[in-house]
């Protein structure tokens, strides 16, 4: 008869073959966080040709999403993660939380692979509804392409009725990118990998509760906060 494992050996077992699958899928997280952040210091370098700071100021969330990929010609299918923060009842900045992105189409130009994308959360409607899960942009809520440049203003009647303003950049600039039928939702596995806690939620995360955030959450804040 086979004798079965210690108890010892099982549990040094489980830690030599999954907890460096773990380390990895946490350090992916804390990889696309820099990225978000390298993506809002450049939109703090060129605010002549960026996302107007009047917006950024008044937004009651932000999401980025670095490296979105593209799939197909001219028009198809995407996905991305991101981070996306919230204003709390303070003023201050959220601590973040990972979103997905998928499907929808957009008119890119030919060959492009990815795109940094942003999103200006203008109510806190538009917030609630991404934290209870996942809704699909210019179905359940309002979606239009972002108006760039300091002095700009969200003039047009789509821009005053959108809920969501979206952005993307493209040979370092920031221009208002068409996002409707993209499906926006909690990555909620990559929220428990960057905080090490399971079954952490979305508000868990905005309201600090026994959160301790990792160092890179410093950076991205301080970037917003100027």
């Amino acid at each position: 008869m086979k004798k079965s494992l210690s108890l010892p050996l099982t549990i040094a077992l489980i830690f030599t073959f999954f907890l460096p699958l773990c380390i990895e899928a946490g350090g992916r997280e804390w990889a696309k966080l820099d990225e978000a952040t390298a993506v809002l210091w450049e939109i703090k370098s060129i605010p002549e040709d960026g996302i107007p700071p009047a917006l950024l100021g008044s937004a009651h969330g932000i999401a980025v999403i670095p490296g979105l990929i593209k799939a197909g010609f001219i028009v198809g299918g995407r996905y991305g993660q991101g981070v996306m923060v919230v204003r709390t009842a303070t003023g201050q900045w959220s601590n973040p939380t990972f979103i997905t992105l998928t499907g929808g189409s957009v008119g890119w130009q030919i060959g492009a692979q990815s795109t940094d994308v942003v999103l200006v959360f203008k109510t806190g409607r538009s917030v609630d509804a991404l934290a209870s899960g996942k809704f699909t942009l210019g179905v359940d809520l309002s979606v239009a392409a972002g108006p760039g440049g300091r002095h700009a203003e969200a003039g047009t009647d789509a821009q005053l009725r959108a809920e969501i303003l979206s952005y993307s950049r493209s040979r370092g600039l920031f221009a208002g990118v068409a996002l409707e039928g993209a499906a926006l939702q909690i990555d909620n596995s990559a929220n428990a990998f960057f905080y090490s806690k399971q079954n952490i939620t979305p508000w868990d995360i905005f309201d600090g509760r026994g959160v301790d955030p990792p160092p890179p959450v410093r950076n991205f804040i301080n970037i917003l906060e100027k």
